[in-house]
């Protein structure tokens, strides 16, 4: 639900209108379990606030699947550099982050050691949110139109292909800078469009009950169809304990299968554990993911190459990074086949 904490996390942050505090995911019974020594330890950090993203992390603590695989999961806020850079240095086994900020990190000066180890959701979920008066039903249409703009490299470059691609001018778009407020309210002032994502800002506007508009960008193209968000892991970790993470990526992926099959009673786990959020949301949004956390796979989690790579090999043709990265930077090694 979120463009990375260089965007998208912001915006879903600017729509939940709240402050949370971390949240570590335990339950008494698996914090007497750790007193006895009994399960091992992993720390799990967040994006951004806790959101239906990350219901199955939490269906997995609540059903015991963390427990049965013999671990400890705390789930921690993010800190300020980001869980790009949590994971890296050590300080969380996993994290949740984005495809786009990924590929920027492996081809930083000094790479972060991480690597995508699971798709959260099968297939990208954001576009283009507008009030339906402004007639936006197209990218085209965006031409001449006013957008609230992150102020992102990748961001920009996104909208600049979906516009050019429908026909449009790119540079007849007005930016101005995204003050920070959330979607449904900006899309009804002198702003024109809102980048989201589907199921959290398209479903608090339907609950909303505003006339609106919602394009999707990877509709218009299928190599934006990339992976966000996904789940990262460290490296050295991986490497060092590799039963110890298959064995958290195989509850956690039975914890998105249980909500995929039991949304309304996985959005009462979330509401549980984070009751600030608002349970009409909450349900309707996961009603929403139910389809899509896992699409037309099988089994959660597993992503697929030619379409990260398709993303990879645009974001080098763009300038956006400095090299090629091709398949570089995920492996479905560590989920269960």
């Amino acid at each position: 639900m979120k463009f990375g904490k260089k965007l998208i996390s912001l915006g879903l942050a600017a729509s939940m209108l709240i402050s949370l505090a971390a949240c570590t995911g335990e339950t008494n019974t698996d914090q007497e379990s750790t007193e006895s020594g009994q399960l091992k330890k992993v720390t799990f950090v967040l994006d951004w606030t806790p959101n239906t993203n990350h219901t199955g992390v939490y269906a997995a603590i609540e059903n015991g699947y963390y427990k049965d695989a013999g671990l400890e999961v705390e789930i921690i806020q993010p800190p300020e550099g980001g869980a790009l850079s949590a994971v890296g240095t050590g300080n969380a086994q996993f994290g949740v982050d984005f495809q786009e900020s990924l590929a920027l990190a492996l081809v930083a000066e000094n790479p972060i050691p991480v690597t995508a180890v699971a798709a959260i959701i099968d297939h990208n979920t954001s576009g283009m949110i507008s009030m339906k008066d402004k007639g936006i039903d197209s990218f085209d249409k965006l031409e001449g139109k006013t957008y609230a703009t992150w102020d992102m490299p990748s961001e920009k470059a996104i909208i600049k292909q979906v516009m050019t691609d429908a026909g449009a001018d790119y540079d007849k778009l007005k930016m101005v800078p995204n003050p920070g407020s959330d979607a449904l309210s900006l899309m009804q002032t002198d702003v024109d469009a809102v980048w989201v994502y589907e199921g959290w800002d398209v479903m608090m506007a339907e609950l909303a009950g505003l006339e609106y508009n919602y394009i999707s960008f990877a509709d218009q193209s299928p190599v934006f169809d990339f992976y966000t968000p996904v789940i990262v892991a460290n490296n050295d970790f991986l490497e060092s304990d590799p039963e110890t993470a298959r064995a958290f990526l195989s509850a956690t992926a039975k914890g998105y299968e249980f909500a995929v099959q039991n949304p309304s009673e996985s959005a009462d786990i979330l509401l549980k554990h984070v009751p600030e959020l608002s349970p009409e949301l909450v349900q309707k949004s996961q009603e929403y993911l139910a389809s899509h956390y896992m699409g037309e796979k099988e089994a959660w989690g597993f992503i697929d190459e030619s379409r990260w790579s398709a993303f990879y090999t645009w974001m080098f043709e763009q300038g956006l990074i400095t090299r090629e990265l091709g398949n570089q930077g995920f492996t479905n090694e560590y989920l269960t086949k």
